[in-house]
């Protein structure tokens, strides 16, 4: 996914000169999401007009239409994630569909359940972290592996990330050891079809810690 709040101003077009690195990580097949949504601020979508304005937006500015203001260049983007921690649950699903009409992919989260619920999301990245009855704690992944099967389960997505801190200050929660996420957690959720791998937040604490790295081969 590619976060841009503090890091550039598209306002002035100094997000432009990201589109070199994009189009790099792209060529060696790593896929570039947009993420909307995050915990800060307030946010919603009003009505099904207001979904509708935002994918055509969406498309035009990020992904694969054309406009004279687009942030990242030409930069075309390869879909949109849906981190929706607030607001309300209203018309998201909407938006999914328009964005599905643009031929885009998408996310997850417990405000747009009822878009996930469409089958337009391909990946769908559930936060098994910050949420005691569906995490790992103390050595003990009973409630993680209950979630995880919840989720693939009932979402009807091609495949679902599991979710987790790169380090334990990177959540209040829900942070799992290297070697117990290798030899305790992912032999129990890999053999399923939707296994779609691990997700880290962030990269910021994944630089300090090399989690990532750690576990890329058991991955």
């Amino acid at each position: 996914m590619i976060n841009l709040a503090g890091h550039c101003n598209s306002y002035s077009n100094g997000c432009t000169s990201s589109r070199s690195d994009i189009k790099k990580c792209q060529a060696e097949r790593i896929k570039i999401i947009l993420s909307i949504g995050g915990g800060a601020g307030s946010y919603s979508l009003p009505s099904s007009e207001d979904a509708r304005e935002v994918a055509t937006h969406l498309w035009n500015n990020f992904l694969g239409g054309n406009s004279s203001s687009r942030p990242l260049s030409e930069a075309v983007l390869d879909g949109v994630d849906f981190d929706i921690e607030g607001g309300t649950s209203e018309h998201w699903y909407e938006l999914a569909r328009y964005l599905s009409g643009y031929s885009t992919k998408g996310k997850k989260n417990a405000w747009v359940g009822r878009a996930l619920k469409t089958g337009l999301f391909y990946y769908v990245w559930v936060q098994f972290y910050n949420n005691p009855p569906c995490q790992y704690s103390s050595g003990t992944i009973a409630d993680l592996l209950n979630a995880w099967k919840q989720w693939t389960s009932d979402i009807p997505a091609t495949k679902i990330l599991l979710g987790l801190p790169a380090a334990p200050d990177a959540a209040g929660s829900g942070f799992i050891p290297t070697s117990d996420l290798i030899s305790k957690v992912l032999p129990a959720i890999k053999s399923s079809p939707k296994y779609g791998g691990v997700m880290l937040w962030s990269k910021y604490y994944d630089d300090q810690t090399r989690y990532s790295s750690s576990i890329k081969s058991h991955v």
